[in-house]
């Protein structure tokens, strides 16, 4: 069973529900300022998305070098996102450890939501086993491991205690659009978007649909169970290179660059 858990982390499939985990992410305040005033997401989506995903897929199945390089990589990235509190807003620190509980807990529960509507709820022995791997995404920045709930019971306290109350904000609301409707990006982005916003709309919850304008109806949502019925039928029958090329494509560029650096550096 742990073999197989390890199959379904690679799964690309999970990029369904890449939008559903960035504006959950951004709902939090901190999340949501910093993104705002340091952050190119809006203009580079894909360069961000792939380096969020290289970071996860070195992290759960790479060695001790991938992950100290894209530690190295993260941990540059947070240096600058940072600000003090003044009297309007509260400050934000990008190695705040409650900042990373809220992003490792979004993209844990975004992947357990997709596997489950695609490959049917998970027995105990998986679900502990993926809430673990899930910790060390956390863990290996500046995440104290004693601040990881300690069961999936604690962390649906957790999780349900900070959906009550989150509304994405102003900042995390113009990111998100930006995100959602692109300006800049490439044809092929902008053809796929629509289907991506479809797929993040049916993922959200109520609040968080309303807070970044995405549209629902009773029909959005039997298109929505509909294609989610069809994909868990038609995604698992795919071959497995198929179904796990995005993690293999991230951990070869991965190697490929430690060997350019390694080169450049000797």
């Amino acid at each position: 069973m742990a073999r197989e858990l390890a199959d379904l982390n690679a799964e690309v499939i999970l990029l369904a529900g890449a939008g559903r985990a960035i504006l959950l992410q951004l709902a939090d305040p901190g999340v949501g300022r910093g993104v705002a005033e340091h952050s190119s997401f809006t203009d580079r989506p894909i360069n961000r998305l792939k380096g969020t995903l290289t970071y996860v897929y070195a992290v759960t199945y790479g060695t001790d070098e991938q992950v100290k390089e894209v530690r190295r990589r993260v941990n540059r990235a947070h240096v600058p996102v940072r600000r003090d509190a003044d009297h309007e807003t509260p400050g934000y620190n990008a190695y705040d450890p409650e900042l990373q509980l809220w992003v490792t807990a979004t993209l844990y529960d975004t992947a357990l939501v997709i596997i489950e509507k695609i490959y049917g709820p998970l027995d105990d022995e998986s679900a502990d086993a993926m809430y673990r791997d899930y910790a060390k995404l956390g863990t290996a920045l500046q995440l104290p491991p004693d601040m990881w709930p300690k069961d999936r019971e604690a962390f649906g306290r957790y999780y349900d205690a900070r959906m009550a109350g989150l509304r994405a904000s102003d900042a995390a609301i113009r990111v998100g659009r930006g995100l959602l409707y692109p300006q800049r990006a490439a044809l092929w982005y902008r053809t796929i978007m629509p289907f991506a916003r479809f797929l993040t709309a049916g993922l959200l919850p109520d609040q968080l649909r309303n807070d970044f304008g995405l549209p629902w109806s009773g029909r959005h949502e039997r298109r929505f169970h509909r294609t989610m019925k069809a994909l868990a039928v038609a995604y698992p029958r795919l071959p497995q290179r198929l179904r796990h090329w995005f993690k293999n494509y991230c951990l070869s560029e991965l190697d490929t660059f430690s060997r350019r650096a390694g080169r450049a550096s000797a």
